[in-house]
């Protein structure tokens, strides 16, 4: 049974690339929203990020594009991003995200706001695994940069592929980054030493004030607390910081929440990072959002990002301060990227 958060009002259609109309993966997806129309098309560009589109507009009533990714499937993380130790990476098996979070880089990055499903999973794993034997150490495998890793999983059953990639690959070390509480299918399996979940929080104000669609603080603390209770690892990621008069108790406030429901030892990591994103996505959001106060900070550009300006920044190191009450040093690095 599909989760209530994901039923037949989440998708206004189905689009099906003609190439993978016969994947057992996309069959199984068309079975389970047989009251949603399902549309055949060439290429998923047909549908997807056209000059025409708009993404707010496109928002209202998105639909689900099953296509076939080409091209390379992993890719190398920029520096700064990501907790250190090995090589990096990251791959991206679904494009956009069905929470609606007003500073998302996302909705810069896209003119359309459907979602595309790349089904032809066993090509990411032939990368996956191949990319690992290249590595002669640890390496780390980002999910969740152009899509939330587990807001579908309902559908996708992302986890249900991979995790037994992971399972066989212990050198290789997976981040589902996430603000979902779809972790049914984590809960189902046996818990991986070398996979993470990393749950994104920024404080109750934030939430209130630019979240939409995104599960409450509370159930994400209590869908962590799960988590460790099953032996999963588990890692926090504080982003972005967006400042305000009383940024300093607004943190204060959800750390105190946060670690108080959690066992600070067993936390993988623990991350901060700044309101930034490329300074082209940027422009493009302002213009969906003429009259959004957040667009209309100071901003000021530092190596191809926007970034509020210092009144931001200041802020930093009392954050930074406030955490280190709470873990170790070892735990905590600063996300820049």
């Amino acid at each position: 049974m599909l989760n209530k958060q994901v039923n037949d009002s989440v998708f206004s259609a189905i689009y099906i690339e003609e190439e993978v109309s016969d994947y057992p993966r996309v069959k199984q997806i068309l079975e389970r929203f047989p009251d949603i129309p399902h549309v055949s098309c060439g290429r998923y560009g047909e549908i997807f990020n056209r000059n025409s589109q708009n993404f707010r507009l496109q928002k209202r009533a998105p639909a689900l594009i099953l296509a076939k990714k080409y091209g390379k499937m992993v890719l190398p993380a920029p520096e700064g991003y990501g907790f250190k130790g090995g090589k990096t990476f990251y791959f991206s098996h679904m494009l956009n995200c069905v929470y609606d979070c007003r500073y998302c880089f996302l909705q810069g990055m896209y003119r359309s706001a459907n979602y595309v499903l790349f089904v032809n999973y066993e090509d990411f794993e032939a990368a996956l695994r191949e990319t690992m034997q290249g590595c002669p150490g640890a390496s780390t495998f980002y999910s969740g940069y152009d899509c939330d890793s587990l807001a579908l999983e309902p559908v996708s059953d992302f986890c249900k592929f991979f995790l037994p990639t992971f399972a066989e690959n212990p050198r290789g070390i997976l981040e589902l980054r996430t603000k979902s509480t779809q972790i049914r299918s984590l809960l189902e399996a046996p818990p991986l030493a070398n996979c993470v979940v990393a749950m994104s929080f920024t404080s109750h104000e934030a939430y209130h004030q630019w979240e939409h669609k995104v599960p409450a603080i509370g159930k994400r603390i209590e869908a962590l607390q799960k988590l460790q209770q099953a032996g999963w690892p588990v890692a926090l990621r504080f982003e972005p910081l967006i400042a305000d008069l009383a940024m300093v108790d607004h943190y204060q406030r959800l750390f105190e929440e946060v670690f108080a429901a959690l066992n600070i030892a067993a936390i993988h990591s623990v991350s901060i990072g700044e309101f930034r994103m490329p300074s082209d996505f940027m422009k493009n959001i302002v213009k969906l959002y003429p009259d959004e106060a957040l667009f209309a900070r100071p901003t000021q550009a530092r190596e191809g990002l926007m970034w509020l300006k210092q009144s931001e920044s200041e802020s930093i190191p009392q954050i930074e301060d406030l955490l280190m009450g709470f873990i170790s040093r070892e735990q905590y690095y600063r996300c820049t990227i």
